[in-house]
């Protein structure tokens, strides 16, 4: 299965090996929805909007769970379940990262990114938290209280997307520089030269 978000707010599940439409559209906000990830066992889905809101959706009914979550006037950019799956993160347009737990209580807010923050993922073990952001860095911290434990500079634009390699040894960015970058996660180094795009 496959869960795909549109401009009019609408989720829509869809079946990977002949592309159909999964039941009924599930009810979203009146605006886009940015971001969408699945929780670990498969049983439910959260999104992000551009309206600031954060929706969780049961994903055999396609119905909403829980109430309505606002976490700010500005866009939710990037949403992401703990591994253990007991609780989540989101982050936006307003340069924080906030944890949530499972039935949407706020547990805390990391402040430390100067822009908008793009992309997260968490360590195997839930202990920690990356990020990156359009003020060119990628920044981890511990996820109990948000203490930033590195910061990682290299990208000379907006860093896009992140991703955490199985083992957990190593990051990989990617950012409007142009570039994509490993980074050694003991050392905090990037490893070997850049793979460069035409675009």
């Amino acid at each position: 299965m496959a869960v795909g978000a549109c401009r009019d707010g609408r989720v829509r599940l869809w079946k990977i090996k002949d592309g159909s439409l999964v039941g009924q559209l599930w009810e979203g906000s009146d605006d886009r929805v940015q971001c969408l990830d699945w929780s670990p066992n498969g049983v439910e889905v959260a999104g992000g909007s551009n309206d600031g809101t954060i929706r969780r959706w049961n994903t055999t009914t396609g119905r909403q769970i829980g109430p309505l979550i606002t976490e700010s006037d500005e866009s939710v950019l990037a949403i992401k379940y703990s591994p253990q799956g007991d609780k989540f993160a989101t982050a936006g347009s307003d340069d924080i990262i906030r944890v949530w737990s499972k039935d949407g209580k706020l547990l805390i807010e990391i402040i430390g990114h100067e822009l908008a923050v793009t992309l997260l993922c968490w360590s195997k073990d839930g202990a920690h938290i990356f990020s990156s952001s359009f003020d060119q860095t990628i920044r981890k911290w511990q996820s109990i209280d948000g203490k930033e434990l590195v910061v990682i500079r290299g990208h000379s634009n907006y860093v896009r997307s992140l991703c955490l390699s199985p083992d957990g040894s190593h990051l990989v960015s990617a950012s409007n520089d142009y570039s994509v970058r490993i980074w050694d996660l003991e050392t905090n180094q990037q490893l070997g030269d850049p793979l460069w795009h035409d675009d």
